[in-house]
């Protein structure tokens, strides 16, 4: 989910805004360095640059060149020139490259982890935990890319006399375009697999949280990755977008429900591929049996992990009536002792950090308080917290929503969440599945065949099992994404690379016995078909 970029003017965007005192390790020649790879001013108009701001202060660390159209066609043109001598190598000398990728961002985990917070406002933690990911599939995909691109042989109709094979051949040139909440663990892992694929990259990260995917280029750079195979453009996402998939082969976006769906329409005007991983309103059920010792922890941080901006996390929880007020004043002592540890910082200290924007807290805090004047219950939090920074807004649990406020229906995307009772396990599923969104799903019991079979019945594209949503994402080996409202495509996978690839069959019929035979009068060629068509059955071919 990706909130309405604004942009601001050199001038007077930045009379407002005081200069931050970068955190340790950032410089502002850095920033100038990875802000120059941004196609931009040099194909078109020259664009004002966007304001960049430290979350934590609203402090400005610099500028962000904006492409033009005209910039972004000349990305993809050099994407292009650049894919065609990267598909000619070998998988085996692409693969190279990300094994060198794989351990630079290991041993610069902490300057990406600075960069994330810079934009983000996100914990340490947390940041640590985004820069992970990308190792994650970049090791997935080094163990399985070889066997999955792999040409496959099969049998034709005629054994023997005919084959197929199955090829994958890259697509060409891919937009990915990134949002803000995970800028770096989306915007690489997508690209990874892409690029392993032999595509270039042309990418369009948020202008808020730009700089971490800049650095993670940069990695790919030191690693061997040709310059102009991965082209970076910048912009909001109306001014840039429409030209970027007029001019590439595959999409694959992250973000919200209503502009994936303008994305996929435009792709499929252009007849090209896309992958859109979109919103969530994304349940927890608690049966009567569940273990609260491990509920609450993991609950805790499925709905307040990333200050709530996650597209799986967790918004509404349902609990069996019987154990509905342990949970609820259990829950509500976790949140409490969670946002007595709210801060700004570049350590380990603060455990739950500032929202993205001050944009995205008015959209948070407006839900709330519409809420709360149509009689929701407010357990704990609800408020916002200038004393610590500007976008700070509180750890917050409600009851009493009713299905005509806003934050019953539609994706808040903050640190929110609203507890219901219910009775039976048919009525949870029903609460659970009365939604048109349908990303990810918690349930948590004792009885794990119970949980099973309400996990079948569940309408989400990933399902967690007394988990609230890490045990699905971090298996990279499984294809995710959602259903419903929430998505079309995969990520992570077999599913996830081979979406970036056009699948070529090539048949071969060694003996001309396929065609027509003028000579065979047609009940002999007939009763000859049927008699091939009985064997190919016994002999599960085809």
């Amino acid at each position: 989910m990706s909130t309405t970029e604004t942009q601001s003017g050199s001038e007077a965007g930045t009379s407002g805004l005081n200069k931050a005192q970068l955190p340790p390790g950032i410089t502002e020649s850095m920033i100038d360095r990875l802000t120059g790879m941004v196609v931009a001013g040099k194909a078109g108009e020259k664009r004002e640059p966007f304001d960049m701001i430290e979350v934590y202060t609203g402090d400005l660390i610099g500028q962000l060149p904006q492409s033009s159209p005209e910039d972004v066609v000349a990305a993809v043109r050099t994407a292009r020139a650049a894919q065609q001598e990267w598909a000619s190598r070998s998988l085996h000398d692409r693969l190279a490259v990300f094994e060198r990728a794989h351990e630079l961002i290991l041993s610069e985990i902490e300057t990406i982890a600075t960069l994330i917070q810079l934009g983000c406002g996100k914990t340490r933690r947390m940041a640590i935990e985004e820069a992970c990911d990308t190792p994650m599939v970049i090791a997935h995909y080094l163990k399985t890319a070889e066997k999955t691109l792999k040409p496959k042989k099969r049998s034709g109709p005629m054994p023997i006399i005919t084959s197929s094979t199955e090829e994958h051949r890259p697509k060409g040139v891919v937009a990915v375009i990134a949002p803000w909440n995970f800028p770096f663990a989306i915007a690489m892992s997508d690209s990874t697999p892409a690029l392993m694929a032999g595509n270039g990259v042309v990418m369009k990260p948020d202008n808020k949280t730009a700089l971490c995917t800049l650095y993670g280029i940069e990695l790919l750079h030191q690693a061997g990755m040709p310059r102009g195979l991965v082209q970076v453009v910048c912009g909001s996402g109306p001014d840039v977008g429409p030209t970027l998939i007029d001019n590439v082969e595959f999409v694959m976006f992250t973000g919200s429900t209503a502009t994936g769906r303008r994305i996929g329409e435009q792709a499929g005007r252009n007849l090209i591929g896309c992958s859109l991983e979109l919103g969530g309103k994304n349940p927890m059920i608690v049966l009567d049996d569940a273990n609260l010792d491990e509920a609450i922890p993991s609950a805790t941080f499925a709905v307040f992990g990333n200050t709530g901006q996650a597209c799986m996390h967790i918004e509404r929880i349902y609990v069996h009536e019987r154990i509905h007020d342990q949970f609820v004043r259990r829950f509500v002592t976790a949140a409490e002792e969670l946002g007595s540890k709210i801060g700004a910082g570049y350590d380990f200290e603060p455990e739950f950090g500032s929202l993205v924007s001050v944009d995205q807290l008015q959209r948070v805090a407006a839900h709330v308080d519409e809420a709360r004047e149509k009689g929701a219950t407010v357990l704990t939090g609800g408020k916002p917290r200038p004393d610590i920074g500007p976008a700070f807004y509180e750890p917050t649990v409600l009851t009493g929503v009713t299905p005509d406020m806003a934050h019953a229906t539609m994706e808040t995307f903050g640190p929110v969440v609203t507890i219901y009772k219910f009775t039976t396990d048919d009525e949870a599923v029903d609460l659970a599945n009365a939604t048109t969104y349908g990303l990810n799903a918690s349930v948590w019991a004792g009885n794990l065949d119970r949980a099973r079979k309400l996990a079948e019945r569940i309408e989400a594209g990933s399902v967690n099992i007394n988990d609230g949503f890490v045990t699905t994402y971090a298996a990279k080996g499984t294809p995710s994404g959602g259903i419903k409202q929430s998505g079309v495509g995969t990520r992570h996978g077999a599913a996830g690379l081979l979406k970036y690839t056009d699948t070529i069959n090539i048949g071969v019929q060694k003996k001309q016995i396929m065609a027509a035979r003028s000579g065979m009068p047609y009940e002999k060629q007939l009763k000859s078909t049927l008699v091939t068509l009985r064997l190919m059955r016994r002999l599960h071919l085809g």
